[in-house]
């Protein structure tokens, strides 16, 4: 009986946190504060990192009035766009995704929080 109930729970685990189950906007805003650093998404404006306002659907290395490494231009160049399974890679680990982005954050490695900083992203894009 108890193996049943470990199971039970670990299979219940496993739901909640797989990032292809629901996402949660709330959660991703407390995870997007160690993003806040260098980003907005509030509003369509740079700060050392370019503005994530409207990011879901935009080609890598193009929002306007920022300086992006030619790493990041590359990559918009040969098709990168911010969609979720590719913000998802990139989200994880920056820097294995893209070789020579500026940016140094080492990434997010709790899919639930990958997933989460996914679902705000979405509410401040089309």
């Amino acid at each position: 009986m108890r193996a049943i109930a470990f199971f039970a729970a670990v299979s219940v685990t496993i739901f909640i946190t797989h990032p292809s189950q629901a996402q949660d906007a709330a959660a991703g805003e407390k995870v997007f504060t160690k993003c806040q650093v260098c980003h907005i998404v509030n509003e369509d404006k740079n700060k050392i990192g370019p503005s994530l306002h409207g990011v879901i659907g935009r080609t890598a290395g193009t929002h306007p009035d920022f300086k992006y490494s030619d790493a990041m231009i590359a990559a918009g160049k040969s098709g990168v766009k911010w969609d979720e399974p590719t913000l998802t890679t990139y989200l994880h680990d920056p820097k294995a995704m893209v070789k020579g982005t500026k940016m140094t954050f080492p990434g997010l490695k709790n899919d639930a929080d990958v997933a989460n900083v996914i679902a705000y992203l979405k509410t401040f894009s089309k």
